[in-house]
């Protein structure tokens, strides 16, 4: 309403809000427009905590939504505004507050991209290991979805490396949750609970991040196999041996060509059915030569075509480049597409594996896939490729109701790193059931009682 424009364009002035001809690119995701859509009623850029906390009192005055979103490259709907109200674009909020070199943090606003962060540590001999596979998303899209990525298998996730939030409740009050501190065991461990909340819960506006000494030596390797479950199935014995992966990325064939002809670059080989591609990182070139020549070795004995050194900076690129662009590759082969983000245990990720290449064909749907085998995450895709619309969300019904239900049936969980947003509330409601829904809820209430931050998300 025209009241509630005026009020935010005293708090923000005329420059950084939009309330008229608001762009299509703010009705949905890096999905794409097709399954999850909404608008909403104004976008304000807000530079400070202050600011968010202005806004956040007069929502909450006049009982109006509001939804947090920052490069806006999720995949579940989670930044899209479904039910209208404000959207707070969080991209100009983008400053490095400070880097602690004694406490190893980096302080920044949600708004800072992981691309930016990382070049800006790695420039002063540090490391963020988080490395989601969309460098171009913002740290506080990071955080609200704990996103993991590649480096997970040895570093971990978003979370563990978060120390402390300052956040805006949904009634404007600013609270601090954790700090500096390496160690915390007062009380509840509220800014865990932040994280991966999807903006459910309160407005992220600022991190304190840890960091770690940059490692020194970096090699990759590209391991060729006669097939997928062989490949998959050499993981646990890596895991097992002695040496500790940065990280362990499963692909298949079909998914590198995508990725060569979206990029227009050649990938060092594609004869082979499947592939894993490890990278192992360390303080001196022994400590990394010796893990890598013995997972070599372990790979050839389990079944390796061949082994392929990466250790040059171009040859990092040439690989590393290809794998960062199988989203966009795939996306780019087919007129829509929707994905599964499935965690299971690293046992079960060839049997799934497997399940799913006889699922595309069982209902003929083509389903690329790539995934995170160290730790058993996998992105299947779901192509549209000219199915009418009646064909193609029947059709995409079934798959994820089968999908879902073999990652619970091996022990999996709905996402492992893309979050629930909106796409996903039918499957984790399926999975954890009414019990834990509801205490998700009660938790919802104590932070949100009016239900104005992002609403009808998760659940």
């Amino acid at each position: 309403m025209k009241p509630d424009v005026e009020i935010l364009k005293g708090i923000y002035g005329a420059d950084r809000i939009i309330h008229e001809n608001i762009s299509p690119d703010y009705s949905h995701d890096e999905l794409g427009g097709g399954l999850v859509t909404g608008w909403p009623d104004c976008i304000v850029f807000p530079l400070s905590t202050e600011e968010v906390a202005q806004t956040m009192k007069y929502a909450y005055a006049n009982d109006i939504p509001v939804v947090a979103r920052g490069s806006g490259t999720g995949l579940v709907g989670a930044s899209v505004a479904i039910h209208g109200g404000i959207m707070l674009d969080f991209t100009r909020m983008n400053n490095i507050i400070e880097l602690d070199n004694e406490n190893l943090t980096v302080t920044v606003q949600p708004g800072v991209l992981l691309m930016d962060l990382s070049k800006f540590v790695e420039d002063n001999d540090l490391f963020y290991p988080p490395d989601p596979g969309e460098k171009s998303a913002t740290i506080g899209g990071n955080i609200s979805t704990n996103a993991g990525g590649m480096r997970a298998v040895k570093y971990g996730v978003t979370r563990d490396y978060v120390r402390g939030l300052t956040v805006v409740m949904s009634d404007g009050r600013v609270m601090q949750f954790g700090g500096k501190a390496v160690k915390n065991s007062s009380g509840y461990a509220l800014k865990d609970l932040v994280c991966g909340s999807e903006g459910t819960l309160c407005i992220i506006t600022e991190a304190v991040l840890k960091l770690l000494p940059l490692p020194k030596i970096t090699i990759s390797l590209l391991i060729p196999f006669g097939d997928a479950a062989t490949a998959i199935e050499t993981v646990p014995k890596i895991i097992r041996s002695k040496a500790i992966p940065t990280a362990i990325e499963f692909m298949e064939r079909q998914t590198i060509l995508y990725a060569e002809e979206y990029l227009g670059k050649r990938f060092p080989d594609t004869s082979a059915p499947a592939y894993l591609l490890l990278t192992f990182d360390g303080s001196t070139r022994e400590q990394v030569e010796d893990e890598y020549e013995a997972t070599a070795r372990l790979c050839i004995d389990e079944g390796a075509l061949d082994v392929f050194l990466c250790d040059t900076d171009e040859r990092k690129r040439s690989v590393w480049s290809a794998r960062g662009a199988f989203l966009e590759a795939i996306k780019a082969s087919t007129d829509e597409m929707d994905e599964c983000d499935v965690v299971v245990p690293r046992r079960s990720v060839a049997e799934f594996v497997l399940f799913t290449h006889e699922l595309s064909e069982r209902i003929g749907m083509r389903m690329p896939l790539f995934g995170h085998a160290g730790d058993g995450n996998l992105h299947i895709y779901l192509c549209r490729d000219g199915m009418e619309d009646e064909e193609w969300k029947s059709k995409l019904k079934a798959a994820f109701t089968e999908l879902y239900g073999k990652s619970a049936e091996l022990n999996g969980f709905v996402s492992g790193e893309h979050g629930i947003g909106y796409a996903k509330r039918e499957y984790l409601y399926k999975q954890v059931g009414a019990e834990q829904i509801e205490l998700m809820k009660s938790i919802k209430h104590a932070f949100d009682p009016k239900k104005l931050l992002n609403p009808g998300k998760l659940f």
